[in-house]
C-alpha cells in the first residue's frame, strides 16, 4: 500500500538579515495608527535598518487593516520585491484567517524571505511553513516592540542574523515532565492552532517540539482547546511540549496543571512558563527548523542555522 503518511515539504531558509537592510512592515490582521506605530518603527531605524512600510499598513476596515485584497496584495509585493530582506506584522488582532486561500504561495517560495509574527499571524506563519517549507518566525511585532525587554529585541534579530545554531540555556520556566526530545520546532497561539485543525494549512505536528500560548483565555476555553487537539489527534505524536506565557488566562499553576493533564500520557517532556507570547518578553522562536529539548538541563538549541 502507499505510504498515506502527511510528507513535509524540503526546508527552504530565508537569506539573513544584514545591517542596513530594508525591512518591510505589513498589517495582515488587525488595523493600526500611525502614531502607534511611529516610537517602533524609529526604533527599528535607529538599529541600523531602512523601512518601508507598505501602502495598506494603515488602512482600516471595521475590525481589519483593510479589506482582504488590500492586504494580501502588501504581503505578496513584499515578497516580490527584491529589495526587501525581512517582513515584520505591524499587530495581530484578526485577519489573517481570511486571506490563507487567496495567498500565492508559488510566490513565496519563488523569493523566501524573513517573515515575523505572533498572535493571529500564528496562521500566517503556519500555512506559509507548511504550503513552501520555509521557515518562518514566531516573534515581536513592530507595534510595542520598543517597550518590550531588551532580551525580546535581541533574541530577534540574534535568531535572524545569525549563521549559527541559537541555543536557550538555561530557559526560562518550569520543567514538569523530564526528558529529551529532538524535532521541528512548531507552534504559535493555542487559538489560531485550533482554528487551522481540519483545513489544509496545518502543518503535520507528528514529530514536532511544540509550543503554545495566549491571552485573555478563561481556564475552561484553554482546557477545550487542548481537550479539541487531542481529540483531532494533533498532540498524540508530538515529540515535546513548551508551555509559553498564557498572560491574563488565570492562575499560571492551573495552566501548568491543564498542560501536564493533557500529555501526561504521551511520555513526552513538558517545559511551562517559557517567555514567548504576549508578555513583556516575547522570545523569537522559528517555526520548521529541528530543535532538541532537554526539561532536565533546561535546554532548547536549534540544530542548524536558521537562516543562511
Amino acid at each position: 500500500m502507499p505510504n498515506s503518511k502527511p510528507q513535509r515539504l524540503p526546508l527552504i531558509k530565508p537569506p539573513r538579515l544584514r545591517p542596513e537592510d530594508l525591512i518591510g512592515i505589513i498589517s495582515p490582521a488587525g488595523p493600526v495608527d500611525e502614531s502607534e506605530l511611529q516610537p517602533d518603527l524609529e526604533l527599528l531605524e535607529s538599529s541600523g535598518f531602512r523601512i518601508h512600510v507598505a501602502p495598506h499598513v494603515y488602512d482600516r476596515h471595521d475590525y481589519l487593516a483593510g479589506d482582504d485584497e488590500a492586504r494580501l496584495s502588501d504581503l505578496h509585493a513584499m515578497f516580490k520585491d527584491r529589495k526587501i530582506k525581512a517582513i515584520f506584522c505591524a499587530r495581530g488582532g484578526y485577519g489573517t484567517l481570511r486571506l490563507l486561500d487567496k495567498i500565492d504561495y508559488d510566490l513565496i517560495r519563488e523569493h523566501p524571505k524573513i517573515i515575523v509574527g505572533y498572535s493571529d499571524i500564528t496562521a500566517l506563519l503556519m500555512a506559509i511553513n507548511k504550503k513552501t517549507g520555509l521557515v518562518t518566525f514566531h516573534g515581536p511585532m513592530v507595534r510595542g516592540l520598543s517597550a518590550l525587554h531588551d532580551t525580546s529585541r535581541e533574541s530577534l534579530f540574534n535568531l535572524i542574523s545569525s549563521d549559527q545554531p541559537v541555543s536557550f540555556s538555561p530557559m526560562a520556566g518550569n520543567s514538569l515532565i523530564s526528558g529529551k526530545a529532538a524535532g521541528p520546532l512548531m507552534g504559535g497561539n493555542l487559538s489560531l492552532i485550533c482554528y487551522l485543525v481540519g483545513t489544509s494549512f496545518l502543518p503535520f505536528l507528528d514529530g514536532c517540539i511544540l509550543f503554545i500560548e495566549d491571552k485573555g483565555e478563561p481556564l475552561y476555553r484553554i482546557d477545550r482547546m487542548l481537550t479539541h487537539l487531542s481529540l483531532a489527534g494533533q498532540l498524540k505524536g508530538i515529540a515535546g511540549l513548551i508551555g509559553g506565557e498564557f498572560i491574563d488566562c488565570r492562575d499560571p499553576s492551573a495552566i501548568d496543571d491543564l498542560l501536564n493533564t493533557a500529555v501526561s500520557n504521551l511520555k513526552i517532556p513538558l517545559i511551562t512558563g517559557f517567555p514567548v507570547g504576549h508578555g513583556m518578553t516575547n522570545l523569537t522562536l522559528p517555526l520548521g527548523i529541528p530543535a532538541q529539548l532537554d526539561t532536565d538541563s533546561m535546554t532548547l538549541s536549534t540544530l542548524e542555522p536558521c537562516v543562511f
